[in-house]
């Protein structure tokens, strides 16, 4: 049976074959038995968070029955970005889970759990909760307090705006992807000094992300061209990820967008400024910048919990995904798309540049991602590793080749960097036909 934790939780339809109330009910209840309840009599306190999508209440009312089942008390935080249920656990509760599928579209929903002190759940611990989900689960509550609090939203928007300085006089458009940051990051952002001109922030969750949102960010550059805004902000449904847009028009990579705050961070001197963390699937160009600027890059497997994990080991303070989730341990424990807004819309500010010229420290080498259709194994099989050899040999350090077989399909992922774009495309063909021998 394959694995029922992704790289981020659990996902699928709602109400489908894999994320029904049941398997809900039974991973809330998994949940608290092999990480909170102790058999002392005391109830923990766990709170729950969502996004906007109309399976939301549904699943949110079976994880309150599988938690107050195991003896758990309840606090319902309502709509609210996933880091904002994070920041509640730092805050004392002894653990968090998010009801999202981040930008998958409307239909599908998912969980995601945060263990007391605001961290993402170990490979470990999510394998203890899979294997307890056939215990069976109570169906009284006994006793348990259930609340809705309202507090969350407004602390989480206090805490963001303790960490920048004003931003007025910034024009910035933010597209909240119909999703969890639809109200509160414009709110955020004007509160911070910005006139904010917000789009696809109705909260409608039955078109969360559709056509908009981080993994859309095509009328956010519009309307930032539109309006003449300096600054284009787009978040995912959950609002842990954040895509950037310069006045221009053009999106950044999130590569970009993490070179800028690292450049930031070590010259504002601060603590580990020396060091950046990212994944194998950063660009080569992004390694090759922050060498010159003297900061270290240590790379991870992809997902931000594995970056976080290598944060947390090392000591180091910044790291992060091309896709724009970004950990800033200074203020959080988890990929915070508002906290890195704010923090490159501050550096904007204090610079006196543009964030198009501020993100050109980064030159980004041309890359290709091939997904071969090819039994997993391949990727390491000698007559692929003595192709990849003699690629990376052709392109003596102007580039680089990377082959990740997939965690879930038959299928090898091949990544080819190299000085031009046509290089790349033709070393990645060359080695897709490889792999599918």
């Amino acid at each position: 049976m394959a694995r029922l934790f992704g790289t981020d939780g659990i996902r699928g339809l709602a109400g489908g074959d894999v994320l029904t109330e049941d398997l809900t009910r039974r991973v809330a209840f998994a949940a608290a038995r092999e990480l909170l309840v102790d058999g002392t009599g005391d109830r923990p306190v766990v709170v729950i968070g969502r996004d906007t999508r109309p399976s939301g209440p549904m699943l949110e009312a079976a994880a309150v029955e599988g938690f107050t089942a195991a003896g758990c008390d309840v606090v319902r935080l309502g709509v609210v970005p996933t880091p904002a249920v994070a920041h509640v656990v730092v805050r004392g509760a002894a653990l968090g889970l998010v009801i999202s599928a981040s930008h998958n579209p409307a239909p599908d929903n998912g969980l995601k759990l945060f263990a007391a002190g605001g961290s993402k759940l170990t490979d470990a611990q999510e394998d203890a909760i899979e294997a307890r989900l056939d215990d069976v689960v109570p169906t009284a509550a006994r006793g348990a307090d259930l609340t809705d609090s309202t507090d969350a939203g407004r602390d989480y928007a206090e805490h963001l705006l303790s960490t920048v300085g004003s931003l007025d006089g910034l024009r910035v458009v933010v597209d909240g992807a119909q999703g969890a940051a639809s109200h509160v990051a414009p709110d955020v952002y004007r509160r911070a000094g910005a006139t904010v001109t917000a789009i696809h922030c109705d909260g409608d969750g039955a078109r969360i992300n559709e056509g908009c949102g981080a993994t859309h960010p095509e009328s956010l550059a519009a309307a930032v061209v539109e309006h003449r805004a300096d600054i284009g902000i787009a978040h995912d449904g959950d609002a842990d990820r954040c895509i950037v847009v310069d006045a221009s028009g053009t999106v950044l990579n999130g590569d970009q967008v993490l070179g800028l705050l690292a450049l930031a961070r070590k010259d504002a001197g601060l603590p580990a400024g020396d060091v950046l963390v990212a994944t194998v699937m950063s660009n080569l160009g992004l390694v090759q910048a922050m060498a010159a600027a003297d900061i270290a890059v240590v790379q991870t497997a992809v997902g931000d919990r594995y970056v976080l994990a290598a944060m947390l080991e090392g000591g180091h303070r910044l790291g992060g995904e091309q896709s724009g989730h970004v950990v800033m341990l200074d203020h959080a424990t988890t990929g915070d798309g508002l906290l890195t807004a704010l923090q490159v819309m501050d550096r904007v500010v204090r610079s006196g540049r543009t964030v198009g010229e501020l993100a050109s420290a980064v030159t980004l080498l041309p890359q290709v991602l091939v997904n071969v259709r090819a039994p997993r194994e391949r990727a390491h099989a000698t007559d692929v590793l003595d192709a990849v050899a003699k690629e990376e040999a052709q392109l003596d350090g102007g580039g680089r080749v990377l082959l990740r077989p997939s965690g879930t399909e038959a299928l090898v992922r091949v990544m080819v960097e190299a000085p031009t774009q046509d290089d790349a495309e033709q070393i990645a063909r060359r080695l897709a036909d490889v792999v599918s021998r």
